[in-house]
């Protein structure tokens, strides 16, 4: 198969003066609305104690951790602003990304230190499924920085319980045990009750000499048996059994190395758990990439860079996705699926650092004369018709069939309506998608591009496809929502407007409201704001795209479940035809 993959077609082409010149505006804004999210970051990894209060104790805080753990420049994070609960401490208090230990690709989580001492609050155990999840799609082990104080008691109620409540970890955890994939951890701290089942559930726990475990500690040592209220007597003997408790926590190393035997190793110097942890990581099962490459790696003709000014911030001006993917993909070549049908939809096959992968994305602008062929009106780019619908149909199948992770880039209005689209099956094509991704069981990861609407959003890879979608990235010209402002305005207060002006009365009030409902769709569609509510799994700058695409590329062909060899592939046959 080395003449299918070695040197694939061209795509893209060099930027013109004029191309260049013009672009600078556009350059200038997405430059300036990542320097917005970047101190959203850093305001992010800032909250709670200082970095010098937290050493001042003898601790490493969570990122002198990750710093120390992860082989230099490979980490990749996700989740860093999501806050669906809108907590006062700003985060779900974990850290998590995907990253490389000792070579091998892992998908890494933490507990913040800093804040209450890592303990549980409202957000954080959906975090952690998404994690969770993360680890079981592409089939990583999953390594957790383990120093949880236990439950925020004065918001229990938002968390504790429930089929999605923060015990769901300890069921994941054993589910990725069941599927074969280890949970690694490393052990810090005081970690009662709800912490102390985040130290156990893990297949193999790594102490620091000073951490322990337990089913609980000093802050419960009366509620066990409560007795409706408490008085002085009450008090005194609290007095006294907290003191002991403080003296010597339940669950310390001497009981669980010495006793035991549930910590397998412990260390002297925080630095010796991740030591540990990296040892280890060089034993988990992983293919060598050249098992799976099918070229040598290559960067793309094109920089990166050039994004800037590709993608518009303009949201009315068209651009060639084309482009966009020449920039990204190995050597800027690609092997592009049915180019002469559905013509709203790129399909093809790329390589990212030598592998090879499926790409998918939403073209734009004027699709030509008689098209869609069931109407009679043109076909604009960004909506789905009938042959793209069935195009994706036909292209995931066949991915699947060949086992390649899909890479999807949504920018997208949505499926095409009327009695016309009706006729022409777009409800019964749109669900066929859903079916036919659902049957694949191959990771995917998306980048909204720019719209994300509709019920397109769904089915153009969106996070709803739970079993298949690892993650979800936007970048500075994301917005999502189930339609433009305007769009939800007319939908919701045409029939208004017609009443009040027949009755005579002012239409003022009626468009006011509607200039209300613009600007609230605006304002909740923005990148930070779909960040914070978890409907991306991160925001990264642009020229970050292909290093989440590398990362997504080597952790799918690092320990695949299911192998088809490249010689008895399909598709790339299916292309040349």
């Amino acid at each position: 198969m080395r003449p299918y993959f070695e040197k694939m077609d061209d795509i893209g082409q060099a930027l013109r003066k004029g191309q260049i010149k013009n672009s600078e505006e556009n350059l200038t804004a997405l430059k300036e609305a990542e320097k917005e999210l970047a101190l959203e970051h850093e305001k992010i990894r800032n909250v709670g104690f200082p970095t010098e209060k937290i050493n001042a104790r003898g601790q490493l805080t969570v990122w002198q951790r990750l710093e120390y753990l992860l082989d230099p420049g490979s980490w990749h994070p996700l989740h860093t602003l999501y806050n669906p609960m809108d907590n006062e401490e700003q985060t779900t208090n974990v850290f998590d990304g995907l990253g490389k230990i000792s070579g091998k690709w892992a998908v890494i989580i933490g507990f913040d230190n800093k804040v209450l001492a890592g303990a549980w609050i409202p957000g954080q155990s959906e975090n952690i499924l998404r994690v969770t999840d993360l680890a079981k799609r592409l089939n990583l082990p999953l390594v957790w920085l383990v120093n949880c104080s236990g439950v925020k008691l004065t918001e229990q109620e938002k968390f504790y319980a429930g089929r999605r409540g923060s015990g769901a970890t300890f069921f994941r955890h054993a589910e990725l045990a069941q599927l074969g994939i280890p949970v690694l951890a490393g052990i810090y701290g005081t970690n009662p009750a709800g912490g102390g089942y985040q130290g156990i559930s893990p297949t193999v726990l790594f102490a620091h000499k000073d951490c322990n475990i337990a089913v609980g500690g000093a802050g419960i040592v009366s509620g066990m048996a409560p007795r409706g209220s408490f008085n002085q007597e009450m008090a005194e003997e609290l007095i006294d059994k907290t003191r002991q408790f403080k003296a010597q926590p339940p669950g310390a190393v001497s009981t669980h190395y010495d006793e035991t035997g549930f910590f397998k190793y412990v260390y002297e110097e925080e630095t010796g758990v991740l030591d540990g942890l990296k040892e280890y990581m060089k034993d988990v099962p992983a293919y060598n990439p050249k098992f799976y490459r099918v070229a040598d790696p290559k960067e793309p003709k094109f920089s990166p860079e050039e994004l800037y000014r590709l993608i518009p911030v303009n949201e009315k001006r068209v651009y060639n996705f084309d482009e966009i993917l020449a920039r990204l993909v190995d050597g800027s070549e690609h092997s592009e699926f049915r180019p002469d049908y559905g013509p709203e939809m790129y399909t093809g096959l790329c390589k990212i650092d030598g592998y090879l992968v499926a790409v998918i994305g939403n073209r734009q602008g004027y699709l030509g004369k008689d098209y869609p062929e069931y109407a009679d009106y043109p076909g604009i780019g960004g909506k789905l018709y009938r042959q793209g619908l069935i195009k994706l149909n036909e292209f995931v199948t066949l991915c699947g069939r060949d086992r390649l992770p899909i890479i999807w880039f949504q920018d997208t209005s949505g499926i095409d309506v009327g009695d016309d689209a009706e006729k022409a099956e777009l409800l019964a094509l749109g669900q066929s998608l859903i079916y036919s991704i659902q049957q694949t069981d191959v990771p995917m990861m998306l980048t909204v591009l720019k719209k994300g609407a509709a019920a397109a959003h769904y089915i153009l890879g969106g996070p709803t496809a739970n079993d298949h979608n690892a993650f979800t990235l936007g970048v500075a010209t994301t917005e999502i929502y189930v339609m433009h402002g305007e769009t939800a305005a007319v939908a919701s207060y045409s029939r208004r407007l017609v009443k009040e002006k027949d009755a005579g009365h002012p239409l003022d009030p009626v468009i006011d409201n509607m200039n209300k409902m613009v600007k609230e769709y605006f304002d909740n569609s923005r990148p930070i704001f779909c960040a914070k509510q978890g409907l991306l799994d991160e925001v990264v700058q642009l020229d970050r795209l292909r290093d989440y695409m590398k990362a997504f590329a080597g952790s799918a062909y690092q320990n695949p479940k299911s192998i088809c060899p490249h010689h008895q592939m399909i598709l790339p046959r299916v292309i040349k035809g």
